[in-house]
C-alpha cells in the first residue's frame, strides 16, 4: 500500500479540521457572536405610531446673534452659490413668527449641492425641547430645492423618543426676505416611532 503524503501532521489535520468546521458554523449558525436577534420589547418598544408635527424653521442669517454662518464661501463666479455651506442652530417654533413658542432647535448645516439649480443638501437634528418629547430628535438629511413651492426630504432616524424614528417632510417657505437672506419655512413633520 502506498504512503499518503500530507503537507501537515495528523495533529495539525486534526487542528485544521476543527477550525473550519468551527468557521463553518459560524457562517450558518444564529449566533455569530458580535450580533444577535433581539426581541423588541427588550429595549421598551411598544406599537409603533406615527406623529405629526407642524413646526417653522427660523434661517437668520443677519442681526447681532445669527442662527446660520457661513463656513465655506461659494465658488466664484457661480450662479446658484455652488459650494457654499452654513452651520446652523436654527430656532423652531409652534407658530411662523419667531416671537411664537419656542419647541426646539434645528442644529446642523446646510450646502448648496447643485450647479443647475437652488438645490441644498441639508443635513440637521430637530432638537426638541418641549413637553413628552423633551430631550429627543429627529434626524432629517436629503435634498431642498428652495424654490419648489413643496420640497420633500426624508427622517432618517432619531433619539429618545424618537428611536428608530423614520418618514419624511414635507417643507414649504412661509417667509423669505431678498435682501437680507432670512428665511421662515413650515415644516409638516410625519414620523413613524415607537
Amino acid at each position: 500500500m502506498a504512503a499518503t503524503f500530507l503537507p501537515f501532521s495528523s495533529s495539525q489535520f486534526i487542528i485544521f479540521s476543527i477550525l473550519s468546521l468551527s468557521s463553518l458554523l459560524l457562517i450558518t449558525g444564529d449566533d455569530h457572536g458580535f450580533a444577535r436577534t433581539l426581541d423588541m420589547k427588550t429595549l421598551g418598544l411598544k406599537e409603533e405610531k406615527l406623529s405629526h408635527f407642524r413646526i417653522f424653521w427660523h434661517d437668520i442669517l443677519t442681526g447681532t446673534s445669527p442662527s446660520a454662518i457661513q463656513v465655506v464661501p461659494p465658488v466664484a463666479n457661480s450662479s446658484t452659490a455652488f459650494g457654499l455651506m452654513r452651520m446652523i442652530d436654527n430656532p423652531l417654533t409652534q407658530g411662523p413668527e419667531l416671537s411664537s413658542k419656542l419647541i426646539g432647535r434645528a442644529q446642523g448645516f446646510y450646502a448648496s449641492a447643485s450647479q443647475q439649480d437652488i438645490g441644498l443638501l441639508m443635513a440637521m437634528n430637530f432638537a426638541f425641547l418641549e413637553g413628552k418629547y423633551n430631550g429627543s430628535t429627529i434626524t432629517v438629511l436629503g435634498r431642498n430645492t428652495v424654490f419648489s413651492q413643496v420640497r420633500e426630504m426624508p427622517v432618517i432616524g432619531g433619539t429618545g423618543a424618537f428611536r428608530f424614528a423614520r418618514g419624511y417632510v414635507q417643507v414649504r417657505t412661509n417667509k423669505f426676505d431678498q435682501n437680507s437672506g432670512d428665511a421662515t419655512v413650515e415644516y409638516d413633520c410625519y414620523v413613524l416611532h415607537y
